[in-house]
């Protein structure tokens, strides 16, 4: 049986367990977005950043986004910031890949937007931010209207 050391590791020089704050951080938003009712939480893990949209209860499809990259700083280094409209879009270096879900390839898009996106505020608010973001989509339908785009993201970053 291990022994346990002073400095917070066992014999063998494995490191324990820190201790964190328990619960995680969570926060919820519920608004309308194109007249459906839609909940956006998020939680705040040790490793990960979850983020849920969903409407009517369902969760349809996952996406991950990493932040920490190493392209990250040298894509931002180089390229101007955007002062107009184009400063919406999400960052370039930020990738998402779709996890579970999307049964169809216009879902997989829409989805892989969002995350995007959600990833970009996140390391807008916080650039030193190095946790991956777990993003679970589920809206009723796939619509990409401007309206319905800019109302979601309202919500998610009132959740941030």
């Amino acid at each position: 049986m291990p022994m346990l050391m002073a400095s917070n590791t066992l014999s063998e020089g494995i490191p324990l367990a820190q201790p964190t704050d328990y619960p995680a951080h969570t926060k919820h938003v519920a608004g309308l977005v194109n007249g459906q009712l839609t909940d956006v939480m998020t939680l705040y893990f040790t490793d990960k950043i979850m983020v849920t949209i969903t409407q009517g209860g369902r969760l349809a499809q996952w996406m991950q986004v990493p932040l920490g990259s190493a392209t990250s700083g040298m894509t931002d280094h180089f390229l101007p910031p955007n002062q107009d409209e184009n400063g919406l879009l999400p960052m370039s270096h930020l990738t998402a890949t779709t996890i579970l879900g999307a049964s169809t390839p216009e879902r997989e898009t829409i989805g892989q937007l969002y995350a995007t996106q959600i990833a970009s505020a996140i390391a807008l608010k916080n650039p030193e931010e190095s946790r991956s973001v777990l993003v679970g989509l589920g809206l009723e339908k796939v619509d990409i209207s401007r309206a319905r785009f800019f109302d979601l993201m309202e919500l998610v970053t009132q959740c941030l």
